[in-house]
């Protein structure tokens, strides 16, 4: 069996794990690796070039590392559903001095581009979120001596991973912080907390698992592993820490008690787990499903709001256990975390 951790070159159960948009930075991955975890570079929402720049900087100090990407699974947007969000959100924009896309965008996140870089670093270990690769994507990687593991939120998108000859998984609950990488966002399957969820998993496939969402203390990395896990990753903890690249409104955000976090799509158009602001109050449950087009809808008024360190208008990405992040060192909070 794929031992995950020995890929990851981890002498710890706990990894951080990647979170696009800002938050892993290469300093994170590097800071993980020297404590002894590991971490994987996140390819999503940026070019190949920086996904580049970014594997070239982590392979020169280590050779234990993974690597994110967005597969190309696209909920496209209904179109009238999209100018109707878009007109409520026009105040707002408005406020920040920002435009709002007229046409809806859907794009694949430069998906080929970056699996070119890729097979040419050709990492230890490449995972997929949102969906299963195309076939000819994931066979070049596997081609160049990558392991490949896919992000599964329920036992039946575990079972289309091994038919897709993934070799091990990436098991998320929906206490997670940032997107839920179900394959089918407009129908989320059941929500389970974590054990659970690895327990259901484990049930119908050998694969390795690497468990992810709401993990905040050593007692949940040891249930997630007592479940059946290789494994835990924690990427909400680590987000106030100082390799972070988390903008100054999302940490922000965090200084207040805002209560529980909630899924929602009116960020991205895709279900995410991210504490409660002005944004949501306003907006949750009023614009449509449709990934990757409301994401970029929204993105110039959340890329100004973060210019303001305005909290209210961000999405403050966060699961379940968000209270526990801090702010120290990644690699004493991976190594606080291990039970």
């Amino acid at each position: 069996m794929t031992n995950l951790l020995e890929l990851l070159g981890s002498d710890l159960p706990v990894v951080a794990a990647p979170m696009s948009g800002g938050p892993t930075t290469t300093a994170l991955v590097l800071a993980a690796a020297e404590a002894g975890s590991s971490g994987s570079v996140a390819g999503g929402y940026q070019t190949a070039a920086a996904l580049a720049e970014q594997v070239a900087e982590v392979r020169s100090s280590t050779e234990r590392y993974g690597v994110n990407l967005f597969s190309p699974n696209p909920e496209a947007v209904d179109p009238a559903a999209y100018a109707a969000y878009r007109e409520l959100l026009l105040p707002l924009a408005k406020s920040y001095g920002v435009d709002l896309a007229t046409t809806p965008v859907e794009d694949d996140d430069g998906w080929q581009a970056k699996v070119d870089v890729l097979v040419e670093a050709a990492p230890p270990v490449v995972s997929f979120t949102f969906g299963l690769p195309e076939p000819a994507g994931a066979a070049a990687l596997r081609s160049a001596g990558c392991t490949l593991v896919q992000t599964v939120t329920s036992a039946n998108e575990a079972l289309q991973s091994v038919e897709a000859g993934m070799d091990a998984l990436i098991v998320q609950s929906a206490e997670a912080g940032g997107h839920w990488g179900t394959f089918t966002p407009a129908r989320p399957p059941e929500r389970l907390g974590l054990p659970e969820l690895v327990r259901a998993v484990r049930a119908v496939t050998g694969l390795p698992i690497m468990a992810v969402g709401g993990i905040g203390t050593s007692a949940d990395v040891a249930a997630a592993l007592d479940a059946g896990a290789q494994a835990v990753a924690v990427g909400t903890v680590l987000l106030l820490a100082p390799e972070a690249g988390t903008n100054p409104a999302h940490r922000a955000g965090f200084g207040e008690d805002r209560g529980h976090p909630v899924t929602t799509t009116a960020f991205s158009g895709r279900p995410a787990g991210g504490l409660p602001n002005a944004f949501l109050a306003a907006y949750d449950g009023r614009g449509p499903l449709g990934y990757p087009a409301v994401h970029h809808l929204t993105s110039p008024i959340r890329k100004a709001a973060a210019a303001a360190a305005n909290p209210e208008h961000v999405n403050l990405w966060a699961g379940t256990g968000h209270r526990h992040a801090s702010e120290r060192p990644a690699g004493e909070i991976l190594r606080g975390l291990a039970p």
